[in-house]
């Protein structure tokens, strides 16, 4: 098991219960695919460095979690084909 760091961006026009929801689907992707979930951050509605499809703010979250390297590849083209994120990276944390 490697240790994995995701953040996303979702849009800023998500409700507080889309917000949970859309966290719970990529929370429950990473459990499914036997990955074990340190810390979920929800960082709040922030304001972007540059402008995407003229939208300026963000919802930010930060999830830890620990999995094989098949999952990153899976949960990246979940981040693609779920409408509403903006951005999202998974970065392999060093030991």
């Amino acid at each position: 098991m490697r240790n994995y760091e995701t953040i996303f961006i979702l849009h800023p026009s998500f409700d507080e219960e889309a917000v949970t929801a859309a966290v719970e689907k990529f929370k429950g992707v990473i459990e499914t695919e036997g990955g074990i979930i340190d810390n979920v951050d929800l960082w709040g509605k922030r304001r972007l460095a540059y402008e995407i499809d003229k939208v300026n703010e963000g919802i930010y979250v930060l999830v830890n979690f620990q999995a094989e390297a098949e999952l990153p590849k899976e949960l990246d083209r979940i981040f693609r084909i779920t409408d509403g994120i903006l951005r999202h990276i998974i970065v392999k944390l060093d030991k």
